[in-house]
């Protein structure tokens, strides 16, 4: 885990902001929570639902292919037609592109980025990364002592699915996006692949909450009961805004090919995941949802 930068400046104009980072779970309608985050009064939320600053940071994810997700990202904005200045000025996910091509050399565009985007009404900066699930306890105490050298307070959430459901989501969208990748043949490869199962690894992302966190700091959701009244208050909530119902509850950024679970593969899935849902049991007890499998 690298050290924080001694070049790491503060930003008075943060002091007093809550940042509120969700944290996963993929597949779990992020993209859809991220939306109604959007749609609440003194939240302003990244034109990036997902940065991927920390986990490149802690040697979780594929730095390399995030930093060049993000060039990429860049020179698309600034091949579009037109004068590439005045998109730029237009263009608020062409700054943010700017924005985050920065932070892969200097740590001080993270801040850099929501000090930019904040309004006089922002009470609340968000931004959405699933792949900070698999960040683990070390990655976890690097993000609390980066927000740390700010006057702000930290919140995160996360999202879990019916671990069965959640998995064969992902498995379809791996599909749907992977030439040549038929999920039929390659699923029990897939789930031998340690990195492709950290996704699925709730104990590891709640333990490691848990141990980093203060318990406030921190709401779990429940991917089944999510577009529930109780459940948006909640969230609403714990991101210090007045709850207000969404415009809709529509399916965002679905996996789009659509496949009966074949009684094989539920089987080998239950068996990689039994101990997901007996820890989630145990640690959440009646609040796991009662349409979650029963799988020992």
């Amino acid at each position: 885990m690298p050290p924080l930068s001694l070049q790491l400046r503060t930003y008075p104009e943060l002091n007093g902001k809550t940042f509120l980072i969700g944290v996963g779970a993929n597949k779990c309608a992020t993209s859809w929570v991220y939306g109604y985050l959007h749609s609440l009064a003194g939240v302003t939320v990244s034109p990036l639902k997902e940065l991927s600053f920390f986990n490149v940071r802690a040697g979780t994810g594929p730095a390399h292919d995030t930093d060049l997700l993000a060039l990429k990202r860049l020179v698309y904005f600034i091949r579009q037609e037109g004068d590439p200045a005045e998109n730029l000025r237009a263009g608020q996910g062409f700054q943010a592109s700017v924005d985050r091509v920065k932070m892969s050399y200097d740590e001080n565009g993270y801040f850099d980025h929501f000090a930019r985007i904040l309004t006089p009404d922002s009470k609340t900066l968000c931004e959405i990364t699933p792949a900070y699930s698999a960040l683990g306890r070390e990655g976890f105490e690097h993000m609390k002592a980066f927000f740390a050298s700010q006057n702000v307070t930290l919140k995160l959430f996360f999202i879990m699915r019916d671990p069965v459901d959640r998995l064969w989501s992902h498995l379809r969208y791996r599909d749907q996006n992977t030439a040549d990748l038929d999920v039929l043949e390659a699923w029990p490869r897939m789930v031998e692949d340690a990195e492709f199962m950290g996704w699925s690894d709730y104990r590891n992302t709640v333990e490691a909450l848990d141990e980093v966190f203060e318990k406030d700091d921190v709401l779990y959701l429940f991917y089944e009961n999510l577009f529930s009244e109780p459940s948006l208050k909640a969230l609403s909530a714990f991101a210090g805004a007045p709850f207000a119902a969404p415009e809709s509850r529509d399916a965002v950024n679905e996996t789009s090919l659509k496949m009966d679970l074949p009684d094989a593969v539920l089987k080998g899935l239950s068996a990689r995941l039994g101990s997901q849902y007996a820890f989630c049991r145990q640690r959440f007890g009646a609040d796991v949802p009662a349409s979650w499998r029963e799988v020992s």
